[in-house]
């Protein structure tokens, strides 16, 4: 008797199979600030849901906000998330070596 195994879906933050889009920056204003910051914007979207990360860096360290899917998430909850959900990093190039 022959068994097929195959591949589990993949989750992450309780969504099965989540498609990321690549983090954008996005201007933002926190309640206890007058100045606009500069944060990182990810989509998500899944079977389960769809919701956005933002991340804040602010003097203090990285803050996160979520919505949809994301809305009430502790802040190492979203952090882990966010981590666990960016896109992996582009291939290094090949670097020739400089002649001259």
């Amino acid at each position: 008797m022959t068994h097929v195994t195959a591949t589990p879906p993949r989750r992450i933050a309780g969504l099965t199979e989540p498609l990321a889009s690549p983090p954008e920056r996005v201007p933002i204003r926190l309640r206890e600030s007058s100045v606009t910051l500069s944060a990182w914007r990810m989509e998500v979207g899944a079977p389960e849901g769809s919701g956005a990360l933002v991340r804040v860096e602010t003097p203090g360290g990285s803050l996160f906000r979520g919505e949809g899917w994301f809305l009430g998430w502790g802040q190492d909850a979203m952090s882990t998330a966010w981590t666990e959900l960016l896109p992996p990093p582009p291939p290094e190039p090949v670097g020739l070596p400089q002649l001259g």
